[in-house]
């Protein structure tokens, strides 16, 4: 346990920052599986929805620091692919 005050406060700001990213990388983590999801289901619509709400979770993760860039763009790309083929 820290003794000094500033670094008490710093154990709970970190705590409510930790929690605070879990909720987007859980939200970016569930926004990849429905995708995944609505394609392997071959429903057209439904990924094509999910991958603009997807995008968007990973593009505020990124933005925040959470993910690194080419793990976005990355994941973005790989998703994109698998809708466009199954578009097809």
């Amino acid at each position: 346990m820290p003794i000094i005050k500033s670094s008490k406060k710093s154990v709970k700001t970190d705590r409510a920052q930790t929690v605070a990213n879990n909720v987007y990388t859980k939200t970016v983590k569930n926004a990849i599986k429905n995708t995944e999801k609505a394609v392997a289901a071959k429903d057209v619509e439904q990924a094509k929805a999910n991958l603009a709400t997807t995008i968007k979770a990973i593009d505020k993760a990124c933005s925040k620091g959470l993910i690194k860039k080419n793990t976005c763009a990355r994941q973005k790309s790989r998703l994109n692919k698998k809708v466009k083929e199954m578009a097809e």
